[in-house]
């Protein structure tokens, strides 16, 4: 089992984390998934104590994610694999920060915020190129979250 875990077994905390509890293991769009996985978190935070909170704990995450992003790319020996998804938590959490708790609102912030985090909009594509390790990993999403947020904080005035 030592041995599983070390190269970054499900069941590794820094898996745990990294995968976001799994959901970078999915077969089929791991980041979206995640970000989707995001949104009930995003919302229990919002809930709870407001836009602080939400802004507390992301940062709180980015920390945490760089060690797990960190330790998963050395366990599985890949740069930045798929199954590293705590990013797009992040990122999805900075995209919802300020803006109000509403359905119609997390489901544009959503799909704002992947398109974005597949588009790479500079800096986050220096980012994605040029820094390395579980910061640069966790920065570009931020970076794209920043942008959707931003984007949709001048859209939600014009919604119904």
């Amino acid at each position: 089992m030592a041995e599983q875990q070390a190269r970054g077994y499900p069941t590794d905390p820094a898996a745990l984390l990294a995968t976001w509890f799994g959901t970078g293991f999915l077969p089929v769009v791991p980041g979206s998934c995640a970000s989707l996985a995001a949104l009930p978190c995003a919302a229990l935070l919002v809930w709870l104590g407001g836009p602080v909170l939400v802004l507390a704990a992301g940062a709180a995450l980015f920390m945490i994610g760089m060690w797990a992003a960190d330790a998963y790319m050395e366990a599985v020996q890949v740069h930045d694999p798929p199954a590293i998804v705590v990013d797009e938590v992040v990122g999805q959490w900075v995209t919802l920060a300020l803006l109000p708790l509403d359905p119609l609102v997390y489901a544009l912030g959503f799909v704002l915020f992947r398109v974005l985090d597949v588009l790479k909009p500079w800096p986050a594509n220096f980012i994605d190129r040029a820094v390395t390790g579980g910061f640069g990993v966790m920065l570009d999403d931020v970076v794209a979250g920043a942008y959707a947020g931003g984007a949709l904080w001048l859209i939600v005035p014009w919604l119904p």
